[in-house]
């Protein structure tokens, strides 16, 4: 079995380290630096090989350490009604219920095992067993450390943190050892990624139960301390999931039937997945309209686009109104509140005169560029990607233009509400001496959105993710992507009054749009392709 081990995780290695440097050999930077023979070359292997271990190590502990921290001790401390063990107790009790039969890790679908149990036909239960003992005793160390740390701060004694983590296996032990056995009498293997929708209401109501009294407590609800499980019933319940899965162990142990169950669960996985392919296929052609004979007067590429929007106006202009007309009716409840409730009206003056970067995020949500790149991909440029006039610089920037025209229109539309909304509550609250800001908000809202439009437009080229089978392949475009992220929910946290952020948005926004073009028209003939 140790043999089995060794190659079962050197197998799981080499196709992380793979992965790492094709996702390395992705970033336009890097990717020059790195030679043809980049998988054959043994120093950039070791180099992988380090950052694979490194994450392995993330997984194993930052995890834990995150899940404890955040999940239980932190969301424990915020209720001062009853002891803060007592809570802390109560939490990782109905988490670790939860998360008993939905990361069994047994039975979850992954490649490596596919890799491993189907084309290299290796032992089935060796391999099974090797990897499971492997994965539970990173449970019971990360659990042990993090337990006894965080469990001794909110007040638990020695005895119950070390309840924690073999309770925590034990009852993990137990659901795989219940599955087992359900095969037996079946013949069906239950993936823990069908959980189903009597699943998840069970999930949610759990977690309402577990962050139910600590929620209440910070929103000042009154609520009663017993309804938290006492400290004697939920060391019980550990100390039950630690015998359920000493005699569990044997089970799975001794259980034989691994192969069959791993060749049922791997294949339902693929035709789930290549289900999910043709039914998002199936819908994006649902939403095409073709206009028997309808007909248009432009030519080239402006004949393209048309027919494209035409045949799309369902999926890019149906979820534009309909978060403008939600847009619309947020600003007219919040006008109505203004009459109904005067005494507001400072508070809301100043709001809008000082918070104006906070729509940097809100207009980053209600943006719909990554919508309508996705359909640019999946119903035009996957078929006329492959003609080389295409990837003329001239074709490109020409469609480039008349497609960031069309995205502006459809994004500007929530935009001109928004600003205008808030235009019109700074108006209705009290106004301001100086008349600029009623302009600098509409225009500052209404150039973020052009923003938007265009930074996903230009990623979209420079970076073109999507491979034949339309996957995201870039490493680089979702790096973009979360940077864009966390670069648009840092401004929820500035304040600044609104002609200056209004002022240097604008400026921003007429770079940005500069800067793009000349990318565009001088990088995109090499990167705008279909990738491998």
């Amino acid at each position: 079995m140790n043999k089995t081990f060794k190659i079962a995780y050197s197998l799981k290695n080499t196709y992380r380290v793979n992965t790492i440097l094709y996702s390395l050999k992705q970033v336009p930077v890097l990717k020059r630096l790195f030679p043809q023979e980049l998988y054959r070359d043994p120093d950039y292997k070791i180099f992988a090989n380090i950052m694979s271990g490194i994450w392995e190590f993330i997984k194993a502990f930052l995890g834990k350490f995150l899940y404890f921290l955040i999940m239980i001790a932190l969301a424990a401390g915020l209720c001062k009604t009853v002891p803060e063990r007592q809570t802390f107790l109560h939490i990782f009790v109905i988490l670790t219920l939860i998360g008993a039969p939905t990361n069994t890790y047994i039975f979850n679908p992954t490649k490596d095992k596919y890799y491993a149990l189907i084309l290299l036909k290796m032992d089935a239960r060796e391999y099974a067993l090797s990897m499971y003992v492997y994965e539970m005793l990173k449970i019971l160390t990360g659990y042990l450390i993090f337990g006894m740390i965080f469990g001794k701060m909110s007040g638990l004694t020695i005895w119950q943190c070390l309840l924690l983590p073999f309770a925590a296996a034990g009852m993990k032990l137990a659901v795989v050892a219940w599955s087992l056995r359900k095969y037996e009498r079946t013949g069906y293997a239950v993936s823990e990624n069908q959980i189903g929708v009597r699943g998840w209401i069970l999930i949610a109501l759990s977690l309402a139960a577990a962050y139910g009294i600590p929620a209440a407590a910070v929103l000042g609800i009154p609520v009663i301390g017993n309804c938290v499980l006492p400290e004697t019933v939920s060391a019980a319940i550990l100390v039950c999931g630690i015998l359920s899965g000493i005699v569990s162990f044997r089970k799975i142990w001794t259980f034989t039937e691994f192969r069959e169950v791993y060749q049922q669960i791997l294949t339902q996985h693929m035709h789930q997945v290549e289900e999910a392919r043709r039914s998002v296929k199936r819908q994006s052609e649902k939403v095409i309209q073709i206009e028997e004979g309808a007909g248009s007067s432009r030519k080239g590429f402006e004949y393209l686009n048309e027919l494209f929007i035409r045949r799309h106006q369902k999926i890019l202009w149906k979820s534009s109104k309909r978060i403008a007309f939600i847009s619309l009716c947020i600003m007219c409840a919040g006008i109505l509140g203004i009459f109904l409730f005067p005494e507001v009206k400072g508070k809301v003056n100043h709001l809008v005169l000082t918070n104006l970067p906070y729509f940097v995020f809100i207009m980053y949500c209600i943006n719909r560029g990554t919508g309508f790149t996705n359909v640019l991909f999946m119903n035009c440029d996957h078929s006329l990607l492959t003609y080389s006039f295409y990837k003329r610089p001239e074709c490109i920037l020409k469609l480039f233009w008349i497609r960031l025209r069309e995205i502006m229109k459809v994004n500007l539309l929530p935009a001109f509400v928004i600003g205008a909304g808030l235009a019109a509550l700074l108006y209705l609250s009290g106004g301001t001496e100086d008349p600029l800001n009623y302009v600098m908000l509409l225009i500052s809202v209404l150039c973020m959105s052009a923003f938007f439009s265009m930074h996903y437009l230009t990623i979209y080229y420079l970076l073109q993710p999507y491979n034949a089978g339309t996957e995201i392949k870039s490493g680089t475009y979702r790096i973009v992507v979360i940077a864009t992220y966390l670069f648009c929910y840092g401004f929820m946290q500035l304040r600044m009054s609104t002609f200056v952020f209004g002022l240097g948005t604008i400026i921003f926004c007429v770079v940005y749009c500069a800067a793009a073009c000349v990318l565009v028209y001088r990088l995109a003939p090499r990167t705008f392709r279909l990738r491998a």
